[in-house]
């Protein structure tokens, strides 16, 4: 959501942001439907007033009996019906306003390289050695101490594509680094752990900003609650309508979660393998900050799933997004990219973003510096620490030898029995 009074304000700076994504100038449309708005507010106030008058001198002619009241009641009754009228057209104009405002992505940060694709996206750095196989690597779903134990046509067979049962040695693995990165998080991170619900109602998918733009890539019930795309709708709207003191900030949040997504708009993208799957896990950073200290806490989650990758020995770049690639509600975004030998191509694995007060104003949540001053919104960040299937992916891939065995990377092995290796049939030795 925008703030109407910087765009009176600032209507210049406001297009020129929305210019860099590709988006047409909205400030006219919006300033002339604020004035309309403004406008029949003071005229329903002035209304309101006649008729608290009026009703005041009905009153008092009541006492003495006075026959003029019936004039004034007949004044009372037509002011009532303008009031009435002028009320229906101010939620008209609200409605549209909000439309518009909804519709419009959040604007960006100065440092945000303008672009128009993926093309355009700058590197930060690179971190790791990408190995020199003597044997052509496989890509996760051929390999054979895997392949057995990923199970894409069980899961068509009972649900449909783009699902897949995990099993044996293959599941184990999955679940150590849930339970890896969980740990990693809370422990050398110092963020908080929450179990948090997987279906929200509409209102929350709304604060986040899921809606109305993404609403064709979302799950709904017939109830009217969805399925999160991830643990950042549940986790940034726990602040709903919540004013925070200047000393519990910032709030570090994580979660590990089931996150779905219709994935309507990726028609014939990523089929193959575990890539781009309408179930997946992932485990989610969400921080609460003061405005001033966003860009602090962007770095900071950024590196604690850099963390992760480099425990893991998992070669990865860091991506500075460009306008014409960062998501809708995002103002700066970093994406962290895997080495994939098997695809012989680096993939994202996780998204660290910025929202400032994009989401919290939307969602209402505020801090005051102290108990005299103003209630502020305060910045949302929220990034993936990590996406699971993808990093399993990263894991076998990484980590096959050529006889198909999968090495267990050494701070996994104590989740995993301390077993060492998946051997080509599956079996932990």
């Amino acid at each position: 959501m925008h703030d109407i009074k910087f765009i009176r304000k600032s209507p210049d700076i406001f297009d020129e942001s929305l210019k860099k994504r590709g988006e047409n100038s909205k400030s006219l449309e919006i300033i002339a439907l604020d004035a309309e708005r403004r406008e029949t507010i003071e005229k329903l106030e002035h209304l309101l007033s006649q008729r608290k008058m009026l009703s005041k001198e009905v009153g008092a002619s009541a006492k003495n009996n006075d026959i003029s009241a019936n004039n004034t009641r007949g004044d009372i009754k037509k002011i009532k019906h303008e009031i009435s009228q002028l009320e229906a057209t101010l939620k008209d104009i609200e409605k549209n306003l909000d439309t518009i405002l909804l519709s419009i992505p959040n604007l960006l940060s100065d440092d945000v390289p303008v672009g128009q694709s993926e093309m355009n996206n700058v590197e930060v750095y690179r971190w790791g050695n990408i190995k020199s196989f003597t044997f052509r690597p496989k890509e996760h779903f051929e390999v054979d101490a895997t392949k057995n134990d990923i199970n894409f046509e069980a899961a068509a067979t009972v649900t449909g594509s783009r699902f897949a049962f995990l099993s044996k040695s293959t599941a184990l693995l999955h679940r150590a680094l849930t339970q890896y990165m969980l740990n990693t998080n809370i422990i050398e991170s110092e963020l908080t752990e929450f179990w948090t619900p997987v279906l929200v109602n509409e209102q929350s998918m709304f604060g986040t900003g899921q809606l109305p733009k993404f609403r064709e890539d979302s799950y709904k019930t017939n109830e009217g609650l969805w399925l999160i795309p991830t643990a950042e709708v549940p986790l940034t709207n726990i602040g709903r309508n919540k004013i925070y003191t200047s000393e519990e900030l910032p709030i570090r949040m994580t979660a590990a979660t089931q996150c779905f997504r219709s994935e309507a708009g990726s028609a014939g993208k990523d089929t193959t393998g575990m890539i781009r799957q309408h179930q997946f896990e992932k485990v989610e950073m969400v921080t609460y900050c003061k405005p001033e200290y966003e860009n602090f806490e962007l770095e900071r989650m950024t590196e604690c799933a850099e963390k992760i990758l480099k425990k893991l020995l998992i070669p990865f770049r860091k991506i500075l997004l460009c306008s014409g690639d960062i998501g809708f509600g995002s103002k700066k975004t970093y994406d962290l990219e895997v080495w994939l030998p098997g695809q012989n191509s680096y993939r994202e694995i996780s998204s660290c973003s910025i929202c400032g007060d994009f989401q919290s104003r939307r969602i209402n949540i505020r801090y005051k510096s102290d108990r005299e001053s103003k209630p502020l919104f305060i910045s949302t960040l929220n990034g993936s620490g990590l996406a699971v299937g993808r990093c399993l992916i990263a894991v076998i891939e990484n980590n096959q030898l050529e006889d198909g065995s999968v090495v267990i990377p050494e701070v996994l092995r104590p989740y995993m029995f301390n077993y060492k290796k998946i051997d080509n049939k599956g079996t932990l030795n």
